[in-house]
């Protein structure tokens, strides 16, 4: 972690006119052989080069709330041709948003204003950096003749010190850049930005609000792109780590891979690939590795999650004799309380620099990407793994046929869900027992998926969902949110509807925290009826597109997922759907019991 106020130290970054450009996808681009043009002294801002370099890494859209201190700030954004502003409701939306955009273009950014919104945009950021994404925090600051003085601002906690917010964020960003004058602006500007690319994690810049409009000797050219130098692998670490695996695993009778959501992080869900193709071997995912992996590979047996995997996953990864996870985090919730049935002494693990081998060999400095292409080419083929599971796998059933205009059942609803998804549509599933329902949906090749487990943060999806939307405007989202988390976050449907997105929201109204409940049930989990419909009709006010329906049936559901896709698919659409307070997956039954016993159990003897 680094802090950088007023000054730059050895985490530079390297710049010269030969440089190439870091698009979102990680990758650099061409050289480029001549020097940036200079712009006229008006130009020549701090305001102009962030807008610039915000642009050139490919976050176009920013999500924002005005406040005192960024006004300014915000003028020289919106006065950038290639950037939009996005207005949000609240600064923890606008977090939740640059996560969701940080998804699908690789970075993401938002503006607020000095405490009020820094403190508030906090917990979002928190979600970011548990989940490795590189979001941008601006915040407009104070003036910087207050810095060093002894007066009292507003937005402040009543004292001198101006300090308390930078501190707050230093736990959940991998660098802090305080900007209060404007000799070492560039260079904290651009260092905090090019190591929010390199550690994939959320930085924090803090931007005096008298700055961004006053011209600059340092901004008197276009931002030259960085150049990021690749990390590399320890070349006889590496070799040695293959080997090592490499005779690991086969000596296996019936290895198997899974996929975790480090391979994001890690770019390395190609080369898992590569070794799945390579070896034959069965191919899982963890829960929160959905969507990194493609699910239309040949030998791809299902998401593994424990005793609440999909049908026969767990069977065959718990039963094989060798597995390799690459990129895993092992936690209460994708542990399923602590009750994976695996042995370390059978696991090759693998971590976006590191490899652990059994009970044996750790080699570190080593790259997951490099190490996958490398065993790829070392294993022998099989597919026994893969053939025990299509012996023993048998189709899931359909749920029961309901009476006509019996109450809709959520198995029957995702039933239909499933359908809809296409390589030109996404998926967002919000914490809750969407989790598990989403899990068993099958993605199409093409089709995205996110939702937030590590940090598993309710109200999530909605922030989501915008930010999601806005980078990808080809595809057609399609959230599962429950009424109690759509209750934290609602009010940037405003915003879906202002930017013209046309997703689709399915608003499952069962009365309450189901998830929390099925852990440890109370009268606390149990939240006030909201007309959903009619709330969302109140904010679209006739201004924009958008759609609402309540559905209560199969038959009500089928005609509203056939205006949604139809009539209204230029729309936003928003399908409250009412389903009984106990109809719930029966994942989320097992996994709640078995997170209440390891969150109950007793302290150990002192």
């Amino acid at each position: 972690m680094e802090t950088k106020v007023g000054s730059l130290d050895s985490c530079r970054a390297a710049t010269c006119n030969d440089v190439g450009c870091l698009p979102s996808n990680g990758s650099v681009s061409a050289l480029h052989s001549s020097a940036p043009p200079p712009f006229n002294s008006a130009e020549a801002t701090l305001g102009r080069h962030l807008a610039r370099r915000l642009v050139q890494i490919g976050a176009t859209d920013v999500f924002s709330v005005p406040g005192d201190f960024n006004l300014t700030l915000l003028d020289h954004l919106i006065a950038e041709p290639g950037l939009n502003l996005i207005g949000c409701c609240n600064e923890l939306n606008a977090g939740y948003a640059a996560d969701g955009y940080a998804r699908a273009r690789g970075v993401g950014a938002c503006v607020v204003t000095f405490t009020v919104g820094g403190l508030s945009v906090l917990n979002a950021v928190a979600g970011a950096y548990s989940e490795n994404l590189p979001v941008i925090c601006i915040v407009g600051g104070p003036n910087s003749n207050d810095y060093g003085t002894n007066r009292i601002l507003h937005h402040t906690i009543g004292v001198p010190d101006f300090s308390q917010e930078l501190r707050c964020f230093q736990t959940v960003t991998c660098c802090q850049a305080v900007v209060n004058n404007l000799e070492d602006a560039h260079e904290l500007i651009d260092t905090a930005i090019s190591t929010a690319l390199k550690e994939s994690k959320p930085v924090y810049i803090s931007i005096s609000c008298n700055l961004p409009a006053i011209p600059h000797p340092t901004f008197s050219r276009e931002p030259v792109p960085f150049s990021l130098s690749p990390r590399l692998s320890n070349k006889m670490g590496l070799e040695a780590a293959v080997e090592a695996a490499a005779e690991f695993l086969n000596k296996a009778v019936k290895p198997v891979m899974v996929g975790g959501p480090k391979l994001r992080v890690a770019k390395a869900g190609g080369a898992f690939v590569q070794l799945a193709d390579a070896s034959g071997y069965a191919l899982a995912v963890m829960p929160s590795a959905k969507g990194l992996v493609p699910e239309h590979h040949p030998h791809f047996i299902g998401t593994y999650w424990g005793a609440v995997s999909t049908a026969f996953c767990a069977e065959i990864v718990e039963s094989a004799d060798a597995y390799l996870f690459a990129g895993p985090i092992f936690n209460d919730y994708s542990s399923v309380g602590y009750s994976l049935l695996l042995k370390k002494e059978k696991a090759i693990i693998v971590q976006p620099d590191h490899v652990s081998i059994g009970n044996g060999p750790e080699f570190g400095c080593v790259l997951m990407r490099d190490f996958l292409i490398g065993l790829s080419k070392r294993l022998k083929k099989n597919t026994t793994a893969y053939e025990n599971y299509h012996r023993i796998y048998v189709c899931e059933g359909q749920p029961s046929k309901g009476e006509p205009k019996e109450p809709l059942r959520v198995n029957v609803m995702f039933q239909h869900i499933q359908k809809m998804l296409s390589g030109e549509t996404a998926v967002i599933a919000e914490t809750g027992d969407s989790w598990f329902n989403c899990q068993k949906l099958r993605l199409p090749q093409g089709c995205g998926y996110e939702f937030q487990m590590q940090y598993g943060s309710i109200g999530w999806s909605v922030g989501a969902t915008l930010g999601y939307a806005q980078a990808v405007p080809d595809k057609r989202v399609i959230a599962c949110i429950g009424d109690g988390s759509f209750q934290v976050t609602a009010q940037d449907v405003s915003t879906m509807i202002r930017s013209g997105q046309k997703t689709i929201i399915f608003l499952i109204n069962n009365g309450g925290y189901t998830i929390e409940v099925e852990i440890h049930d109370g009268p606390y989990n149990v939240i006030k009826n909201w007309n959903y419909t009619g709330l969302v009709d109140a904010i679209h006010n006739g201004e924009g597109k958008c759609w609402t329906t309540k559905v209560r049936c199969e038959e009500e559901l089928i005609e509203a997922i056939g205006t949604a896709t139809g009539d209204a698919k230029d729309c936003l659409c928003f399908i409250e759907v009412i389903v009984h307070k106990d109809d719930t997956s029966k994942e989320l039954l097992e996994w709640g019991s078995r997170v209440a016993a390891a969150n109950g159990r007793p302290p150990n003897p002192q």
